[in-house]
C-alpha cells in the first residue's frame, strides 16, 4: 500500500474571515480503508468537499487519483465515487436501470455494463430483484446498492459521507463487509461516520477539531496515545477542545 491515491500538503479553506479548513496536511494509500472525523463544525465536510473537486482551495495543495484538487476538479470527479449521506439513487427506476443509469454516466459501454451489473447483483444477492422498483427495497438494501454503484466504475478511491445512518447494526456490518471487499481490490476508500464502532474497522483514523487534524493513526495506537479503551472515549477527548458551534 505505498502508491498514495489521497495527498494533502496545508490545505486551508476560509469563508471571508472564517477559516473552516486550518493547514491540514495527510495522504492516504492505495486501498487503505481511512476514517475521516470530526463533531460538526470540525471542518470535516469542507474537507471534503474539496477532495472531491467540489470546492476550491483558498491554500495548500491536493491531489486525488493523481489530479490537482485547484486546477483538475473534472478530471478529479470522473476518477472518485461518491456515497452521501442521503440516499443517492432514483427511487422511481428500477434496480437494472439505475444500474444502466448510472454506467452511462461513468462512460463504461453498454457491454461492460451489463456484465458489470449481473456480477454485482450476485455480489449482493440481488438477483430477484433486478427490475424491482429502488423505493420499494428496504434502507439496508438500498444503501448497500447505493453503496455498490458508487464504485461500480472501478474508481481509485471512493468518497463515503457517513453511508450506514439510520440502518441497524447488522445491516451496517453487512456493509463494512462490501467496504472491506473494495479495499481488497485496490480500492481506496475515505470515509465519515458518527459511529465509533465504525473507526474501529479503519486502517487509520484522522480526527478534526475546530478546522485542523488533531489525531491521526490506527485505532489501537490513537487508543494507546490516548489512554483510553474505546475509540469513542478518544473521541470525545478531543472534541470537548472545540470552540466551534457549526461547519
Amino acid at each position: 500500500m505505498n502508491e498514495k491515491v489521497i495527498e494533502t500538503k496545508d490545505l486551508t479553506k476560509r469563508f471571508g474571515n472564517f477559516t473552516a479548513v486550518d493547514r491540514i496536511t495527510f495522504d492516504v494509500a492505495r486501498g487503505e480503508i481511512f476514517g475521516f472525523l470530526g463533531a460538526n463544525g470540525a471542518g470535516k465536510t469542507t474537507a471534503m468537499r474539496m477532495l472531491c473537486g467540489l470546492s476550491c482551495p483558498t491554500s495548500g495543495t491536493g491531489y486525488v487519483a493523481g489530479f490537482d484538487i485547484s486546477t483538475q476538479p473534472e478530471a478529479v470527479k470522473r476518477s472518485i465515487g461518491y456515497m452521501s449521506q442521503k440516499f443517492s439513487l432514483y427511487e422511481d427506476l428500477k434496480v437494472w436501470e439505475n444500474l444502466r443509469l448510472f454506467g452511462g454516466i461513468y462512460g463504461m459501454d453498454d457491454r461492460e455494463i451489463a456484465r458489470k451489473s449481473d456480477e454485482m447483483l450476485a455480489e449482493l444477492g440481488f438477483e430477484a430483484e433486478r427490475d424491482t422498483f429502488v423505493r420499494a427495497l428496504p434502507l439496508g438494501w438500498k444503501q448497500k446498492l447505493a453503496f455498490s454503484v458508487s464504485i461500480f466504475h472501478e474508481p481509485k478511491v471512493v468518497f463515503l459521507d457517513e453511508p450506514t445512518g439510520g440502518v441497524d447494526p447488522i445491516t451496517r456490518r453487512q456493509f463494512w463487509e462490501l467496504i472491506y471487499r473494495a479495499s481488497d481490490r485496490g480500492i481506496t476508500v475515505f470515509v465519515t461516520t458518527h459511529y465509533m464502532d465504525e473507526a474501529e474497522y479503519c486502517d487509520r483514523v484522522s480526527i478534526m477539531v475546530d478546522g485542523q487534524i488533531r489525531a491521526l493513526d490506527s485505532p489501537a495506537r490513537l487508543r494507546a496515545q490516548f489512554r483510553a479503551e474505546t475509540m469513542d472515549d478518544v473521541f470525545q477527548q478531543l472534541a470537548r477542545q472545540s470552540t466551534r458551534r457549526s461547519d
